[in-house]
């Protein structure tokens, strides 16, 4: 895999444009600080790109289905060079407006963005190799997270923002030209397995291949639902995942709010370290945990892990068990996502995955802000403790019901049945 030039640009390409992404998002925060005095504003303007990028996701899927993925990578990379034109707008005429049309442009480019990128991943390794480069690339994103957080956050105290954001389009434009140097066979590909047609198929294959991949194409998210029942365990992995969105959409409110528990505002940089750095450790370990069990049940492995560090924040008051909770958090994150990657890219046909990428996409989204807000409303009606308490039973009942659905489902199964998990 690490022989691999295509790896390598994509995982470069995620860090350089994983610093970017996290510069302006430093710069966004700095500059609504300075010209946004309401909370309330300042999270209708972030639910705006957001809701955009919701938006896109049907056409996105779509397109993605039905033409080049590397063109759609490339058109989706210049279109976040343009958002970052909008900034330089707003800052020029010191305009809120503006910066909601930068949110929207971004939040758009990247609809149709990470689908896609999600779409190649499987056309430029084997499937033995799958779920290592999953991990890997969720490293890669962390740690252009972390280092991207802490040079903005340095840069701020000697340089403007319009520094800020030309170092933004900097790492974008990086993008865009190490993405032409990708080569992707869209039909030399793992998932032509899928299909019945092997790998490397000539032209007759290919034609036949391409049959297969344009009707389903042509009926655009209403496909999905039809899928989604010829392949129960990806139902059933769609479902589990809301286990660590419930963490993740109210991560920053209670770092915020277990800073206060502890009266130690240091605490929530020593958090974010934790938990960054399990999730890097994870990624390069996830391999090895998924060779003595199937991706399904190591799945079911890291959703009771986060349930576990719900539960351990009942005592987030106290600092060894509130950095032992995130550390179990990032462990499993860390696990989770790359192994759910790996295998939506199996059993999902290739034909799909644009549209599938992106119906994901659009559920993470509305569930982020659902969480965002009913974590913001627990935390001031019953408190920290109860609510990652309720987090906790509530994540352990969910993975029970499923673990219980899909061991009857095995049951009924023919034996004859084929079921990748």
């Amino acid at each position: 895999m690490w022989r691999n030039r295509n790896v390598w640009i994509v995982l470069t390409g995620e860090f350089i444009a994983g610093l970017g992404l996290w510069m302006s998002i430093i710069a966004n925060l700095e500059f609504m600080q300075q010209r946004v005095p309401s909370d309330f504003v300042k999270s209708l303007i972030l639910i705006a790109g957001l809701l955009a990028g919701v938006a896109f996701g049907p056409l996105a899927g779509r397109v993605i289905d039905t033409v080049s993925k590397k063109r759609v990578l490339l058109y989706a990379s210049a279109g976040r060079m343009l958002s970052v034109c909008f900034m330089f707008i707003a800052l020029q005429q010191d305009s809120i407006g503006w910066m909601v049309v930068f949110f929207v442009s971004l939040q758009a480019s990247a609809a149709f963005y990470f689908p896609a990128l999600q779409s190649v991943i499987p056309l430029i390794v084997t499937d033995r190799d799958l779920l290592a480069l999953n991990g890997v690339h969720m490293n890669a994103g962390t740690l252009a997270r972390i280092l991207g957080t802490t040079l903005a956050g340095l840069l701020l105290s000697v340089m403007s923002l319009y520094g800020l954001y030309m170092l933004a389009m900097a790492a974008y434009a990086l993008l865009l030209v190490s993405t032409f140097f990708l080569q992707v066979r869209e039909r030399d590909t793992p998932a032509a397995a899928e299909y019945g047609i092997p790998a490397g198929p000539g032209k007759r294959e290919a034609e036949a291949m391409d049959e297969r991949a344009e009707g389903p194409a042509e009926r655009g998210f209403k496909a999905i639902v039809p899928l989604l029942r010829t392949q129960p365990t990806v139902l059933t992995v769609l479902l589990l995942t809301i286990i660590p969105t419930v963490f993740i959409g109210g991560f920053n409110l209670m770092v915020i709010n277990i800073s206060e528990l502890q009266h130690d505002p240091g605490v929530k940089s020593w958090l974010y370290a934790v938990e960054g750095t399990s999730i890097i450790l994870t990624g390069f370990l996830v391999k090895r945990f998924a060779r003595k069990g199937s991706l399904l049940s190591r799945l079911f492995l890291f959703a009771l892990f986060v349930a576990g560090a719900e539960l351990l924040l009942v005592f987030a008051h106290v600092k060894l068990w509130s950095l032992l909770a995130f550390g179990v958090f990032g462990f499993a994150v860390g696990g989770f996502f790359p192994a759910a990657a790996t295998l939506f890219q199996r059993d999902v046909p290739q034909a799909y995955h644009g549209r599938f990428f992106s119906f994901r996409s659009m559920l993470d989204r509305v569930m982020f802000q659902a969480v965002l807000l009913s974590t913001g409303l627990l935390l001031d009606t019953i408190g920290l403790r109860q609510m990652v308490l309720w987090y906790g039973v509530l994540s352990l009942a969910l993975a029970g019901w499923l673990a219980v659905r899909e061991a009857n489902r095995m049951r009924r199964r023919r034996p004859g049945d084929a079921g990748v998990s």
